[in-house]
């Protein structure tokens, strides 16, 4: 298998085992008789427990290789999706979704790592942009897909194709050729103490944290989206789909013109234009309120568009802050990612808001304006140092 195409597979384990549940919540919450809160769980603790175990498998990646751990990774991704599909409650669900988020962390965090093994500088850029236009197609899918299973099949079998899609991970992994690095040494502790050397790397952990908060409007609606479509325009899981697909394309059109732009133009420039964009769209989705299935899809398929421009280009630049400790840093950095996503996810289910539309503006407004600033301040300062 090309090592681009396992790339890809590796990086949509998350949008994989997310975004095809997404249309069963509204039917999970009729079932068992729970709340919204209550069906978000088996979102929110995924993505809890898939961030912190990204934190293992990173370090375990440095000191033992990378295809051993992401081989076992995997195997594990496909028990979790056995689990979750013969789950009979919203508690069994969610032990069974932390399986599934232990495995989908390995293939994860290596998917980065693996990047940055296999690929150098504006090459590696374009690779991050080009898996950016492939990754959407998960999340346009997706959801269609899941629709479709509950029409005519049932919510298990959603979990049962999440298993069955990664077997061609685990084939690419077998197949991999353990890539050349510099490898950790000692035990466990030792392995641990690699965060410690991370956190005294300034530039990555200054960008890592500018970067992290940027698509937490986007994670807010991942969470939303059904609750908003089905439930709040009364629309059936197949248009919730078509709906949904439409912010992933959005996604996709930004990475691919990401990968155009970043041959000859600065990418400092086309992230702070990414950024401007976010705010307009988070802007634009606080004047309108989401009021109608139009005034809401619009600024929120702007906010796709410039979150999937902006992606590559951060990640790149996250991954040139460091040259050894590769898997850490790319646990570490993905971890904070999903973490505040996760935080997203779950603020957006409580009835606290005014509308859950006008809380996607805020996070956007603030996860573009708060990075604008630490780009624009790291970047002086670096070419203050480089004189």
């Amino acid at each position: 298998m090309p090592n681009f195409l396992l790339l890809t597979l590796l990086a949509a384990f998350p949008a994989l085992s997310t975004d095809m549940y997404l249309p069963a919540i509204p039917t999970l919450q009729e079932i068992w008789n729970i709340s919204l809160p209550e069906a978000n769980l088996s979102l929110v603790v995924y993505f809890g427990t898939f961030s912190l175990l990204l934190l293992v498998h990173g370090p375990l990646s440095d000191r033992y290789g990378r295809k051993p751990v992401l081989r076992w990774g995997i195997l594990l991704f496909i028990v979790g999706c056995l689990l979750c599909a013969s789950a009979g409650s919203i508690t069994m669900l969610v032990l069974a979704r932390m399986v599934q988020a232990t495995g989908a962390a390995a293939a994860s965090a290596l998917s980065l790592a693996l990047a940055k093994d296999l690929y150098e500088g504006q090459e590696r850029q374009k690779i991050l942009a080009y898996i950016g236009v492939i990754i959407p197609l998960c999340p346009m899918v997706a959801p269609m897909l899941g629709g479709f299973m509950l029409k005519y099949l049932s919510w298990r079998w959603i979990f049962i194709c999440q298993g069955t899609l990664a077997l061609a991970g685990l084939y690419g992994a077998l197949r991999l050729k353990e890539p050349e690095f510099e490898r950790t040494r000692g035990g466990i502790l030792s392995v641990a103490q690699r965060y410690v050397v991370l956190l005294k790397n300034r530039s990555y952990i200054s960008y890592t944290l500018a970067f992290c908060i940027m698509p937490a409007g986007f994670f807010s609606f991942v969470a939303a989206s059904s609750n908003i479509y089905i439930v709040g325009f009364g629309m059936s899981a197949e248009t919730y789909g078509l709906y949904f697909g439409f912010n992933a394309l959005c996604m996709m059109i930004g990475s691919l013109l990401c990968s155009r732009l970043c041959v000859g133009h600065s990418t400092y420039a086309i992230l702070l234009f990414s950024l401007v964009g976010l705010l307009a769209g988070g802007v634009g989705m606080l004047v309108t309120g989401g009021a109608t299935p139009m005034l809401f899809l619009v600024p929120m398929g702007a906010i796709s568009f410039f979150v999937g421009l902006s992606r590559p280009i951060s990640m790149n630049i996250v991954l040139e802050q460091v040259e050894k400790d590769v898997g850490a840093a790319s646990a570490l950095v993905t971890f904070a990612f999903f973490l505040l996503g996760a935080i997203a996810m779950e603020l957006i289910s409580f009835d606290w808001w005014p509308s859950k539309a006008m809380f996607i503006g805020m996070l956007s407004v603030i996860g573009s304006a708060l990075p604008f600033v630490a780009v624009v301040y790291l970047h002086r300062q670096q070419k203050r140092e480089a004189r």
